[in-house]
Parts: C-alpha cells; structure tokens; sequence
C-alpha cells in the first residue's frame, strides 16, 4: 500500500526578509558604481582613476548599507521587543481581558464566537505570550527582525553588484569603456529584476522594464554631469 505524498508548501513570505536586503543591496551596488564609473569616466580621468573610484565606491557603499540596513532593522528589532514586554505585562495584570481580546480577533476572522473563546481559552493555556504575539501582534520566524542577517545581506549583495561594471571597467578597451560599461550594467540589472522578480512571484517583464529604465536614466543623468564638469574644469 502506498504511502500519501505529504504535502509541502513553499511559501514566497518567508523569503520577504532577506530577499529584499539583497535584492535593494545588489541594485544599488551595479546602479551606484556605474554611475560613478561613467560620471568619471565623462569627466575625462584616466583609467587608474575610473578604477580607484570603483573600488571606492564599492567599499563605502558596501559599508553604508550595511550600517544604514542595520540601524533601520535593530530599531525594528527594538520596537518588537517593547510590544513583546509590554505584552507580558498585560498577560500577567490581567489575563481574562487578554483572553477576551483574543477571542475577538478570532471573531473578527470569521469564527463563531462560542468557538472563538474555546479557542482563545484552549491557546492561553498552553502558551499565552505566543498566542498573542502571533494572532495580536503578529509577530512570526518569518517576521522577526533580524538586523545582522540584514547587515550582512546587504553589503555583500552591495559588493557583488558593484563588482560587476567594476569588471567591465578592467576588462573593456579604454576606447569603448563608456558604453561597454552602461550596457552591460543595464543587462546586469535586468537580470537581477527578473531573479528577483522569479523569487517573489512578481510579474517578470514589468520588473525587468522598472529597473532597466531607471537604471538607464540614472546612468545617463551622470554621465552628462561628468561631461560638463570635466569641461568645465
């Protein structure tokens, strides 16, 4: 006799967190150093200069969103765990009051409310911090703020993406430098639109154009400062 299949699900909401850290950190990277590239490079430096830039924009970039996705996370991670004290408090002062609010999210879901308070009761009694820290406050593992895996996600998704045009910028002849780099870091973002796109289950081609054409219009809005600094000075 065969065995049921058990039944698993892949859930997109538990990648929400650090998909979202490398896929920001990864397009800022490419977008950033890019546009610093072919800024210089229209101001007319040389090639050790474009270089220096690049590998100064990756590392201070890097350390900037790591830094920035870390205090924006830990504050996060701060006010999860004032709502999770003052809710012990609450719990302990009061339970029956607790127990009722918690029987009216229920009801608020679409539960009958005899069974709303069954269940209420039944969850308080095992654990009555995480039946409120899930159904009230709506705290989850998938939720919960996490400012290192943040941290770190960031800046190496940052330095991955900035190290692509950074690539180009040494492999490509000085004398087609500009476009080599503008294209393929338009390429490198498409890509990355559709790998994030793919992991969230968003709509591809919409994602795709969305970065490209910023991209586009960011690069070339800094190409043409550089221009007319690099004649001005």
């Amino acid at each position: 006799m065969k065995r049921p299949r058990r039944h698993s699900e892949n859930h997109l909401a538990g990648r929400a967190g650090w998909l979202r850290a490398a896929v920001l950190g990864a397009n800022d990277g490419i977008l950033s150093t890019s546009s610093l590239i072919l800024g210089v490079a229209s101001a007319a430096a040389s090639h050790s200069n474009i270089v220096l830039t690049g590998v100064a924009g990756l590392v201070a970039g890097a350390m900037s969103m790591a830094a920035g996705e870390y205090v924006s996370v830990s504050s996060q991670a701060d006010a999860q765990k004032a709502d999770l004290e003052k809710e012990k408090g609450e719990l302990s002062e009061n339970p029956e009051a607790e127990t009722r609010e918690l029987s009216a999210i229920y009801v608020k879901r679409g539960v009958e409310p005899e069974l709303a308070q069954t269940v209420a009761e039944q969850l308080m009694a095992k654990d009555a911090l995480a039946a409120h820290v899930r159904d009230e406050l709506e705290i989850s593992e998938t939720t919960t703020a996490r400012p290192v895996q943040a941290a770190l996600a960031s800046a190496v998704s940052y330095a991955v993406g900035a190290a692509m045009p950074l690539l180009m910028v040494v492999l490509s002849p000085a004398s087609i430098l500009r476009p080599a780099v503008a294209a393929a870091s338009l390429v490198f973002l498409a890509l990355l639109g559709a790998i994030g796109a793919k992991a969230g289950g968003a709509n591809i081609p919409k994602a795709v154009a969305r970065v490209t054409i910023w991209g586009a219009l960011a690069m070339a809005a800094t190409a043409a400062i550089g221009s007319l600094v690099g004649a001005a000075v």
